[in-house]
């Protein structure tokens, strides 16, 4: 069977499914829209976690970065990880113990301010609206390719597909969305890898594939540097970016992701707050099969798209692929926009070598070439391209077309969720408008999402990097807001409104003036103020790396005022230290 027709099985199979689901999970109630009842087992909300965390920029653009990034990626694995570490142990339990919905309402009723509650609504939106460009482009890119459709039109298409299940099903409905999103998602990861990974080494497990050798004896590794390095690359297991730089962008990875509230909100769907801890170990488990393939995904994925340009010797008449003979496969991406090819030279064929490499561009030049003739080569078409550089069978190829959209639809409506539930029940119910109906909140969230959708969809068609680079701010801004005001109000209980409130804004508004002053104002192209190049950052520090920074300053500024202003009173003190001791821990306990 050809290609467009399994892709079209594959994907509208998954499609019927989770409209299936949607309309069988219906949220008839507020309490059902926003925390699915609070009747979810653990082991369903890790797994349902697990697919709104591993979102367009784990499945479609984490391996595209290893690929090009090599060890300096190794980041984006230990601060998500690592994250969930510590979600599990200083966030998740104490956050369902309080009992609430949301992560405003847990913010406004410990720090006892309507203020405050208002500012971490502002954090929410910024980090998540962010967040969900992210997965709007992965959703442009997945439709682009596998609808034959430009990309703009792809993103729309993808979002009106997020708009039926998610504003239909709210909590309840994405949850049990979000589980077979995982089924779907992880399997066509892992089973392309798999053939891969034997093609490559004869190992069926990618992850030890990744260490052993080739069919000419060869380390995967060392043949994957020699590739490189003869085209001037530098060395995929070299690092090449400052150490200060992956230091402080590895812990605001970790930071942002136990302070993501579309992934906090998880924790408030179990029954009991054992639950919660329990659902981030599931979580944690159900993450691992992606995040430790990733890695050979990766590395065999630019081995691939390197031998498939550079056919034969490099520098020899013969060694390069001649453009009227590309495969289907070039051509298809072509058609995208994200892959694009100019003849320097007039000779052909295709050229891709590092042309920034002054040594070997003199080396090049010799041979007639005139430049790097990949001139686009996007990081987020390397998992979905890969099965077809590999030339694997048309089934996984499919496959994987259905994964992609899984992953990144999962974690779209896990956003537009928090969004919408953070502007219908904190700013309209609990702040502006509290004599409204259950019924009038419940159509308030619905269009709240709707208007959350068309804002995403617009920024999606501009976004300021790839989806994991555009990910990444998000977690910087996360992490620069709302860990520190959630740890505060957990652990401090001497931290009050003025200083939380002081904290987040100092926060937020430091760690999105540096990032727009390298990526452009509301990341629209040609508003920067400097060019984002590590000469020009501080300390070295890039943008996706500053949400350190900003938690550093968020936890400095909060402690400063709050010595400066009236103590907490004494019914908040008690009430957190309600929160920390895990006595009589079953149901939540609302304050």
């Amino acid at each position: 069977m050809d290609l467009t027709t399994l892709t079209y099985i594959f994907v509208g199979g998954s499609f019927a499914l989770y409209f299936g689901i949607a309309i069988w999970a219906k949220a008839g109630t507020t309490g059902e829209f926003y925390a699915a009842g609070r009747g979810v087992h653990p082991v369903a909300n890790g797994m349902a976690t697990a697919a709104d965390w591993m979102s367009a920029a784990s499945f479609i653009s984490m391996a595209g970065l290893i690929s090009f990034m090599g060890y300096d990626a190794s980041i984006f694995l230990m601060g998500w990880t690592g994250g969930y570490v510590l979600l599990a142990l200083l966030l998740a339990p104490y956050l369902r113990k309080f009992g609430k919905y949301t992560v405003p309402e847990f913010v406004g009723d410990r720090f006892y301010s309507t203020s405050a509650r208002v500012t971490a609504v502002v954090c929410l939106i910024v980090a998540s609206v962010t967040y969900v460009i992210g997965q709007v482009k992965g959703i442009g890119v997945a439709f682009s390719r596998f609808l034959e459709v430009d990309f703009v039109t792809g993103l729309w298409i993808g979002m009106a597909i997020v708009a039926v299940y998610a504003i239909l099903g709210g909590m309840k409905g994405v949850t049990y969305t979000q589980i077979a999103q995982y089924c779907v998602l992880i399997s066509a990861y892992t089973v392309p890898a798999v053939f891969i990974s034997l093609n490559l080494t004869g190992s069926p497990l990618p992850q030890v594939g990744l260490f052993s050798g080739t069919e000419d004896g060869t380390p995967m590794l060392t043949k994957l540097n020699q590739v490189i390095t003869d085209l001037g690359f530098a060395e995929y297991t070299a690092q090449k970016g400052g150490t200060m730089n992956i230091i402080f962008y590895t812990f605001s990875l970790m930071i942002g992701t136990a302070g993501l509230p579309h992934v906090i909100i998880r924790f408030f769907t179990v029954p009991k707050v054992r639950d919660a801890r329990a659902s981030a170990g599931w979580a944690l488990v159900f993450i691992a099969l992606l995040y430790t393939t990733a890695p050979a995904v990766g590395a065999m994925a630019r081995l691939n798209l390197m031998n498939a340009i550079q056919t034969g010797e490099v520098g020899s008449p013969d060694g390069n692929l001649v453009y009227a003979e590309r495969p289907d496969w070039f051509k298809n991406w072509e058609a995208t926009g994200l892959l694009k090819f100019e003849d320097k030279n007039g000779d052909g064929k295709i050229q891709y070598y590092n042309e920034k490499n002054k040594e070997f561009a003199a080396k090049a030049e010799a041979w007639g070439w005139k430049g790097n003739e990949m001139v686009k080569v996007d990081r987020d078409i390397m998992v979905l391209a890969n099965p077809e550089v590999a030339q694997l069978p048309n089934w996984v190829i499919a496959l994987v077309a259905a994964g992609g959209l899984a992953a990144a639809l999962s974690t779209a409506a896990g956003l537009l969720l928090a969004i919408s539930s953070a502007v219908s029940h904190d700013l309209l119910k609990s702040t502006f408008m509290p004599e409204i109906s259950e019924k009038q909140e419940l159509l308030a969230a619905r269009i709240a999402m709707a208007a959350a959708i068309l804002l995403a969809g617009y920024l999606g068609m501009n976004p300021p990097g790839f989806a994991a680079q555009t990910v990444a701010l998000a977690f910087g801004l996360a992490a620069s807001s709302i860990f520190p005001v959630l740890m505060m109000g957990i652990f401090s209980k001497k931290m009050n409104n003025k200083g939380a409130i002081a904290g987040m804004t100092t926060g937020i508004v430091s760690t999105l003036v540096y990032i727009f002053t390298f990526k452009g104002w509301f990341f629209i192209p040609g508003t920067n103020m400097l060019a984002n190049t590590p000469a020009n950052h501080l300390f070295g520090i890039s943008p996706e790396a500053f949400g350190t920074v900003g938690a550093i300053l968020n936890f400095a500024v909060a402690f400063i005022v709050m010595n400066m202003t009236e103590p907490v009173p004494e019914e908040i003190e008690h009430m957190v230290e309600d929160i920390r001791i895990p006595k009589g821990a079953g149901a939540a306990q609302d304050h």
